[in-house]
């Protein structure tokens, strides 16, 4: 069994109280505060109780913890990489306990150590870009390499970029998830989880069993910028959930960073908001590690989007165009145009979006 330095017994009594109906966790803490451990609220009266929190919380708490639950819990335990880390472990992260109502509990899998590592946020949209989702990894695998654990949500698009670019350079990941720890969400991204398990950590608030729900995904969110120094936002719509991890961040005194891109994409709407409230512009790895001051590794090269050299891209911009519009730029027919694309789709240079268009990849 691996837990932290809380004894099994008392691990039952944590998860536990964090399932007593009607007990957030910013009233935990308080009991906590008040009585010191899980065991002495739990032995406490339920006059006491009351003192502090509802009837029918009170009258929960003393009507015991449930055996079942602690069997449960002590089995999950058993298996390898599982840790339940609590308030009272010098494991629990110190990024945590600067935020407003920090998690009094959490269920990790993997290298508990990342979980005081720097990090740096990197999140952005589930329907993101082929560019995007290239900016997630390469970014995430240069900032891996300058030291920093990369933390994301484990999302489709750019969450799931970013854990992969950690990992293709071996560098350190976490994904901070909204359901329980024995559930997979999405579906798709079993492999990758089984990676950032492996070589990384997976994290959740959430009790073992609890499925996906939209109403997890903004608290979850405040332990992904919790846990970080900064947050990168790469693509977002203004409806973005990813916009609520960085106003998170803002709050939690992080830093934020966002990628500009084109004034035509929806996707790019979010994070020129965000620059406009204050956000760094990213261009590059460099503007990141100089707002953190992190000093950059000699022998790690800084990303960058250098300019192909293919006169073609240079027509196209960085804009989607169609087949049409380009053919008249470059004075070409349509059937010449289509085969030098074809080349240029295969090298990685350029994709193929919906209505005939096509968009440079840098």
């Amino acid at each position: 069994m691996t837990l932290a330095s809380t004894h099994q017994e008392e691990a039952g009594l944590w998860v536990s109280l964090s399932l007593v109906p009607g007990l957030g966790s910013q009233m935990l803490c308080q009991l906590l505060a008040a009585f010191g451990s899980p065991e002495q609220i739990y032995s406490a009266s339920r006059q006491r109780l009351r003192d502090i929190v509802p009837d029918t919380v009170a009258n929960a708490i003393t009507a015991g913890p449930a055996e079942e639950l602690q069997l449960m819990i002590a089995a999950w335990l058993q298996q390898a990489g599982n840790h339940l880390v609590t308030l009272a472990d010098a494991s629990y992260p110190q990024a945590l306990l600067d935020i407003p109502n920090p998690p009094p509990l959490l269920y990790t899998k993997g290298d508990l150590k990342l979980l005081n590592m720097p990090s740096i946020a990197v999140v952005g949209s589930r329907h993101a870009s082929p560019q995007g989702e290239k900016n997630a990894e390469e970014f995430s695998a240069a900032l891996s390499q300058h030291g920093l654990c990369i933390v994301s949500g484990m999302a489709l698009g750019i969450d799931g970029a970013a854990h992969r670019g950690a990992l293709k350079v071996g560098g350190k990941t976490i994904a901070v998830v909204g359901t329980g720890l024995d559930i997979v969400y999405p579906a798709r991204h079993r492999n990758l989880a089984h990676q950032i398990a492996e070589h990384g950590l997976i994290v959740s608030e959430f009790a073992l069993g609890t499925p996906s729900r939209a109403q997890n995904f903004p608290r979850r969110n405040r332990i992904i910028s919790g846990l970080s120094q900064g947050c990168l936002v790469i693509e977002a719509n203004v409806q973005s959930g990813s916009l609520i991890t960085a106003r998170l961040a803002a709050e939690q005194g992080r830093e934020v960073f966002a990628i500009p891109g084109s004034i035509h994409s929806p996707l790019a709407k979010g994070c020129h908001q965000l620059i406009k409230q204050g956000a760094k512009l990213v261009e590059g790895t460099q503007d990141i590690l100089d707002e953190m001051k992190i000093a950059p590794r000699i022998d790690v090269p800084l990303s960058e989007h250098p300019s192909e050299c293919h006169p073609l891209l240079d027509e196209m911009g960085y804009d989607p165009v169609g087949i049409d519009v380009l053919a008249a730029r470059c004075s070409l027919t349509p059937e010449i145009l289509s085969a030098m694309l074809l080349v240029l789709e295969l090298e990685g240079k350029v994709t193929s979006l919906p209505g005939g268009r096509f968009q440079r990849v840098a």
